[in-house]
């Protein structure tokens, strides 16, 4: 069985930083990599760091598990699809939720990151090291996305990004995302091929955001949530030093994003922790709409 995956519909720049991390989604998913560490600053960057590293096109197998017939599908979801959010205006007279649509913040993220890992004499947890980090950052908003019968069950869909993708301490968080799949089923039968996953249950009312990520889709191989953090070259020893390069870790659910949202600024603050328990995390995020 293989995979597809491919990257289109990205707001400007976005687009060319995710297609170049393309082929990190198996890696994130079986959640094992490299990386370097130590705080850095970031210029503005608009997309989040992927699960992405080779073009559009290539083909790769998927981690174990495998999908099974209840996955309804031959091949894990691929082609992500994202409406930038210049192509979704304000309509005039909009109110509630979707004045918001095509609207972008940028600002900065004060980010604390705690690492764990597991060499006490027992094996069991403990936290190693703790870094704190301030990224330049954004925020993308835009119309629910839809993929085959499906439409986003959200107010609006939402795309955060702090630090280039390859920093350490930056942090992707996608609400939804629409893939591109087989024309059929595993028993042979047609169906659309566009799937859309979504990964947050997004609140809004007011000016108050209250989204939780309920669904990190690595079983899929298509973890979008992540954070970027360095790996040692041997576990336990980091007196060997770290692998070159970032490691994208996929957040567990259970992740939050909240705080005041409304169309001319934003003031959020988000916290959780990645699938494989190495890493948890807490930022503020104070954006300005362009």
């Amino acid at each position: 069985m293989s995979v597809r995956t491919g990257v289109r519909g990205l707001p400007g720049i976005a687009r060319e930083r995710l297609t170049a991390a393309v082929g990190l989604g198996l890696i994130c998913a079986t959640l094992t990599g490299c990386g370097d560490g130590g705080p850095t600053h970031a210029t503005a960057s608009s997309t989040p760091p992927s699960t992405f590293a080779s073009p559009p096109t290539a083909s790769t197998s998927p981690p174990e598990p495998t999908p099974t017939v209840s996955d309804v599908a031959t091949t894990a979801p691929d082609d992500p699809v994202t409406e930038s959010a210049e192509d979704e205006p304000v309509t005039a007279g909009a109110s509630g939720a979707s004045a918001l649509w095509g609207k972008a913040y940028s600002g900065a993220a004060d980010i604390s990151v705690d690492i764990y890992d597991y060499c006490n004499a027992d094996g069991s947890r403990r936290l190693a090291d703790s870094q704190t980090y301030s990224l330049a950052s954004t925020l993308n908003l835009s119309r629910p996305r839809t993929g085959g019968d499906e439409t986003e069950d959200n107010p609006f869909s939402l795309l955060f990004a702090a630090g280039d993708p390859s920093q350490a301490g930056a942090v992707s968080f996608w609400s939804s995302a629409v893939g591109t799949t087989s024309g059929q089923d595993l028993a042979g039968n047609p169906r659309d091929p566009r799937l859309l996953l979504t990964y947050w249950d997004v609140g809004w009312s007011d000016g108050e955001l209250d989204a939780r990520l309920t669904d990190p889709h690595t079983q899929e191989a298509v973890a979008l949530n992540l954070l970027n953090w360095p790996s040692p070259v041997v576990a336990c020893r980091t007196d060997l030093g770290q692998l070159p390069g970032g490691y994208p870790h996929a957040l567990a659910s259970g992740a939050t994003f909240a705080g005041h949202l409304d169309g001319s600024t934003a003031s959020l603050t988000a916290e959780g922790g990645s699938t494989d328990g190495l890493i948890e995390f807490r930022f503020e995020f104070q954006g300005t709409a362009s």
